[in-house]
């Protein structure tokens, strides 16, 4: 197997800065500095801050989303390093319309409905959600509660609110 070279950036956001990682082919990583699981799994040190083309298209796409310009998560070539099961919750994340919000509940309810049988419980999925190394991008801020509470973000929930204003804007 071959070493891909990893590179880093960070990016001013409104909210603090942003720590990006990318090999040579996806988007590894997209967290707010010092977060819940903060480059849980990567040695962010090592990794180069040579310039890369994912992560230029990364601050390009960022720079769009807190203009508030809706950019489609599409277009940039994520790949969490993580389980089947939570790459599942990452699609469904991926399917959550810009301003929009839905429950773990719901996520669990999709996920069935997809795999043809009970896959999951809102405790895992909560467990994917809050392990999401791709903030923002992989939009796990619009996850609420049963009762459409805020709950737990790995980012705060000071900006989970944040990001939930911008949305509805």
């Amino acid at each position: 197997m071959q070493f891909m070279t990893q590179f880093k950036a960070t990016y001013q956001s409104p909210l603090g800065p942003i720590v990006m990682l990318a090999d040579e082919q996806y988007l590894l990583g997209v967290w707010f500095d010092q977060q819940t699981y903060f480059g849980a799994k990567y040695d962010l040190d090592a990794a180069s801050t040579d310039a890369s083309p994912i992560l230029s298209e990364t601050t390009t796409w960022l720079d769009d989303y807190f203009a508030g310009k809706r950019p489609d998560p599409a277009l940039l070539p994520t790949h969490p390093e993580t389980t089947q099961f939570r790459r599942q919750v990452y699609q469904v994340l991926l399917s959550i319309p810009y301003g929009e919000t839905i429950t773990y509940q719901e996520i669990v309810a999709k996920l069935t409905t997809q795999n043809g049988q009970p896959t999951g419980s809102a405790r895992a999925v909560g467990g994917a959600v809050g392990h999401n190394p791709i903030s923002i991008v992989i939009p796990c801020h619009r996850v609420l509660g049963a009762n459409g509470s805020l709950t737990g973000y790995a980012g705060g929930l000071d900006r989970k609110k944040a990001l939930l204003k911008l949305e509805a804007n």
